[in-house]
């Protein structure tokens, strides 16, 4: 595998941002690039998004996700999105124009990944895992799977366990009251979805059952059960951390449909 570190010019955001890729690399001359790496649309590809306290590095510095996504020949892009939760910011920037538009079009423009739907995927921890599923629900003829780990899947429940942040989250988000109904509200945009007959992602939801989301976990969960959404569920001991979170980001790109042999 080859591990980038780029820099480069976001137009949505009017600045550099920093992004971390890790791309499949054939070295021997005798492993076939088998299935989708071996036509001209590009390998597979999984978008990896960060938590509220971390950045683009935090996914290769705390796991080996770059060891587990070897044998799959699956890219993996690791954008910085600061604190924004990954919104158009209302006193702010717009990280989900950058993430959502501008970054899949520049890592196209850079890389030899593939930007078919079947062969693009994205995971997130903790605010990465609300983004991860945004993703999902609002695009989801892009994504092919979206996985969920430790989601902070509500703004507003984040915001019960951090009163403290108030005056933060008014800067994410705006008034509370914008949340409800819009492209930042999981439960509204799945709603909508299943109501209009979409075709969503696969999707997969873990969380620790000593994390202090885990309830908010739970309500998402029975949200989608209660729209008969099918999802794959999986919790067991942990909080939030990243011996958890090592394990598991293993265990969801096994669960990915990945359209290529393994190596």
């Amino acid at each position: 595998m080859a591990f980038l570190e780029c820099s480069l010019f976001s137009e949505s955001l009017g600045m550099t941002s920093s992004v971390n890729v890790v791309l499949p690399q054939n070295t021997s001359g005798q492993i076939g690039l088998k299935g989708v790496a071996a036509d001209d649309g590009g390998c597979p590809v999984l978008y990896l998004l960060h938590g509220m306290s971390d950045d683009h590095s935090i996914w290769i510095r705390r796991t080996s996700v770059e060891r587990y996504a070897t044998q799959y020949g699956l890219a993996l892009v690791m954008p910085n999105a600061h604190r924004s939760y990954y919104t158009d910011m209302a006193c702010g920037l717009k990280y989900w124009t950058y993430v959502s538009e501008e970054l899949p079009r520049l890592m196209h423009a850079f890389f030899k990944i593939s930007n078919r739907r079947e062969d693009t995927f994205v995971a997130g921890l903790s605010m990465g895992g609300y983004g991860a599923f945004k993703l999902a629900f609002n695009c989801p003829e892009r994504f092919a799977a979206a996985a969920s780990l430790s989601g902070a899947l509500s703004p507003l429940g984040l915001l019960s366990h951090m009163p403290e942040r108030k005056a933060e989250f008014r800067n994410i988000f705006g008034d509370a009251s914008s949340i409800p109904g819009s492209v930042n509200d999981l439960y509204a945009r799945s709603e909508a979805c299943v109501r209009n007959g979409v075709a969503l992602p696969k999707l997969f939801m873990t969380c620790g059952t000593s994390d202090f989301l885990y309830e908010e976990n739970q309500k998402f969960r029975r949200h989608l059960e209660s729209l008969r959404v099918d999802f794959t569920y999986d919790e067991g001991p942990g909080t939030h951390e990243w011996g958890y979170w090592d394990q598991k980001i293993r265990e969801i790109i096994r669960w990915l449909p990945i359209r290529r042999a393994k190596i």
